[in-house]
């Protein structure tokens, strides 16, 4: 069983997937030859050659109609997209398109397109390439967004992704990207979407969270694991949200705590706090705390760490709800 990181195991999914199924095809920028900006891709044109591993020009918006129009006639196109905040060219391709070909066709046809691209802050990068624009996203009726946290549920949950009758985002935290390995089967498998993992368990408070913030919910949690029993559920789907997880969670410890790197207003904490609200008022022993970005523009590299949460924030976060 072979050690892992994040973006490696993004490569094997996809090597996997693409031996398995002649309609799997990966398009993007620099995907080919030079392997992704990443190396998410690297190998992939030497095996499956041109038709099936496509350089493409610097156009967000073509890689994604293009996709749309492949995944309409039968393919399965994983399109990267660079960056995060490079996906906003391909915003009407997604909502205009992508999300309402089963309601607009009445069911004759849908559109398995996995959209891939590396999200989140944590690698001092210039502007529009540290974005967290997942709540645009969850917005959509018609389309799963799926942010992993670790290199085994990387390759599961990207291949039940490409394997989706519809639409998926599949943001990769590139903060962790190469930051730790773990053991990935060789074998097939799928972890199935619109399912959460609980990463910790405890009883005191429960903190919901994705991506690279899990790993620092756990970092926070360990700090604080003699004086708090923390549990940590990593939502993996955010669109749709495993609201049995929640429930069985807040139920467990009655105190939340929703952790996030994208600004705190209208951002999917919110729709997760309006959620406990109407299922589990009654269960909770204190207001709901959000450790959030903030509601600006992502800041340059020196700002950076004041922006996303980090293990103190979070453990102030934990801190308030218990002393409430």
């Amino acid at each position: 069983m072979p050690n892992l990181t994040i973006v490696q195991a993004v490569n094997y999914a996809l090597m996997q997937e693409m031996a398995r199924d002649a309609n799997v095809i990966v398009l993007g920028e620099d995907v080919a030859r030079n392997g992704g900006v990443f190396r998410a891709t690297e190998g992939l044109w030497e095996k499956f050659g041109d038709g099936r591993v496509i350089d493409t020009p610097l156009a967000e918006s073509g890689i994604v109609g293009v996709s749309i129009g492949l995944a309409a006639y039968g393919f399965r196109p994983v399109a990267e997209i660079q960056f995060d905040g490079f996906t906003y060219p391909a915003f009407d391709q997604l909502i205009s398109h992508a999300t309402r070909i089963r309601t607009r066709s009445r069911g004759r046809f849908s559109c398995p397109l996995v959209v891939r691209a590396p999200y989140g802050g944590g690698i001092h990068a210039p502007e529009h390439h540290s974005e967290a624009p997942e709540a645009f996203y969850t917005h959509m009726p018609g389309v799963k967004v799926v942010i992993p946290s670790t290199p085994y549920d990387t390759k599961g949950l990207l291949v039940s992704a490409i394997r989706d009758p519809d639409p998926v985002i599949f943001f990769e935290p590139k903060k962790i990207y190469r930051a730790f390995k773990q053991e990935v089967p060789e074998e097939d498998y799928a972890i199935p979407l619109g399912k959460a993992s609980v990463a910790r368990e405890g009883v005191d408070v429960s903190i919901f969270t994705w991506g690279s913030m899990v790993r620092t919910c756990l970092e926070a949690a360990e700090k604080i694991k003699d004086r708090v029993s923390v549990e940590v559920v990593d939502m993996r789907t955010l669109s749709p949200l495993d609201t049995d997880a929640i429930n069985a969670s807040v139920k467990k410890t009655g105190r939340v705590v929703i952790v996030h790197e994208a600004p705190k207003s209208s951002g999917v904490g919110a729709e997760i706090a309006a959620l406990i609200d109407r299922k589990d008022l009654l269960y909770l022993e204190a207001p709901v705390v959000r450790v959030t970005g903030f509601d600006t523009v992502f800041p340059l590299a020196k700002l950076e760490k004041y922006y996303m949460p980090d293990a103190s924030r979070i453990t102030k976060g934990i801190e308030k709800v218990m002393d409430f």
